[in-house]
């Protein structure tokens, strides 16, 4: 049953993406930085870590998620190092996936020899 919420919760999520893609014609980048948004927007209100909870791996795969970690980063650095604890904190709690994803970018294109 975990499977089928976690399932059910991230296309519910990308189906809003797609809305807004489709419907709002919106950019995806545009599309992209709303969710990020939305992802620290929910946590703010005590959301997503219930959403967590409930949905999993749902929740914690797509892009709302990267919110999600800027949001607990930059807050936890914050309340010990102060206003400069915002940008470290940022960094420190994404800094594994955004090297992966340069990283496996990188392979990618070797790999594939992209176009452009």
């Amino acid at each position: 049953m975990e499977y089928l919420i976690a399932f059910v919760v991230g296309g519910l999520i990308c189906v809003v993406g797609q809305l807004l893609m489709d419907v709002a014609k919106l950019t995806p980048a545009h599309v992209m930085s709303t969710l990020v948004v939305s992802g620290v927007v929910l946590d703010f209100i005590g959301v997503y870590d219930r959403l967590i909870d409930f949905a999993g791996a749902g929740v914690m795969v797509p892009i709302t998620s990267f919110g999600h970690a800027l949001y607990h980063g930059a807050i936890s650095e914050a309340e010990q190092h102060g206003l400069i604890g915002v940008v470290t904190g940022i960094f420190e709690v994404t800094s594994a996936g955004i090297s992966a994803a340069i990283a496996f970018g990188f392979l990618a294109a070797l790999v594939f020899k992209p176009k452009g």
